[in-house]
């Protein structure tokens, strides 16, 4: 059976530390290190992590290097993603997080993880992320906290 892909942010990973989101991202990556997710990163999250503390850097460590996907950024990530930003779904002052979405959905990963409500995990802009992949001839992309894509089994 095919494992689902679960592209990553910084979020996620600060997440296994933080009172509030440290449950989910942490049963997250439990999930990652037992192998019954890949857990996919980006260049930009590694960028993300430079200035973090030591052991939020290290957290993705711990997955087995056969069970995460490491992407890179492509001239065609940032046209989609400007174009995001065009049509006023999200800020040019956040074009970090439009980057992650248009990696994600270029990429066909199957869920975007993030504990980001203001411009990652929010309906009003998923709608407009998904209008514009449309649009563009891309799939949608499943867009989740940690917290709903976890197996509760």
């Amino acid at each position: 059976m095919r494992k689902i892909r679960v592209y990553i942010d910084t979020s996620v990973i600060g997440g296994c530390f933080d009172n509030e989101f440290l449950e989910g991202s942490n049963k997250l990556f439990e999930e990652f290190k037992s192998g019954k997710k890949i857990a996919v990163i980006s260049n930009i999250t590694i960028y993300e992590l430079e200035n973090a503390p030591p052991h939020v850097k290290n957290k993705l460590n711990e997955i087995p290097e056969d069970f995460i996907e490491k992407l890179s950024l492509i001239p065609e990530v940032e046209e989609l993603a400007q174009k995001y930003i065009d049509e006023k779904v999200i800020s040019n002052n956040f074009a970090e997080d439009a980057r992650h979405i248009a990696l994600a959905t270029i990429n066909k990963i199957d869920v975007l993880a993030s504990w980001n409500f203001k411009h990652i995990v929010n309906i009003k802009r998923i709608h407009g992320y998904n209008g514009i992949n449309i649009k563009e001839g891309y799939n949608t992309i499943e867009i989740r906290t940690p917290k709903e894509i976890i197996d509760e089994d």
